[in-house]
């Protein structure tokens, strides 16, 4: 895993949160600024999944992997959640739900640093 690739996943994260929560503040609906922020942070998420995957191949290996997959496959997947559940709601509430998948995936994404970097002892 690469600490620049989870700084970044984090930075844009937290802008799909900032994004979420400027519009719940302002009584707004989600628009196309939410989904490409939520777009941009997948994507970057997919490429540290495929990162991780490769490195994985080569026979590195994070003292605990089970841990490290459960992590690894959960973050990938809130983001879709997230704006599937924005959509599914047309309230002002809908930004709400993208800022809390953003807060999520910031944490998660150095939670899974962690994991890779830890030394087992």
């Amino acid at each position: 895993m690469s600490t620049p690739l989870v700084a970044l996943a984090s930075a844009v994260a937290l802008v799909l949160a900032a994004l979420g929560g400027l519009s719940t503040a302002l009584r707004r609906r989600t628009g196309l600024a939410h989904l490409v922020a939520a777009g941009a942070l997948q994507a970057v998420l997919l490429v540290q999944l495929v990162l991780v995957v490769v490195a994985m191949a080569g026979g590195q290996r994070p003292p605990e992997t089970a841990t490290f997959l459960a992590y690894l496959v959960s973050v990938v997947l809130v983001p879709v959640a997230g704006v599937l559940w924005a959509r599914s709601e047309p309230t002002r509430w809908a930004g709400t739900v993208l800022a809390v998948a953003g807060l999520v995936v910031a944490v998660m994404v150095w939670r899974l640093l962690q994991l890779w970097e830890a030394t087992g002892g």
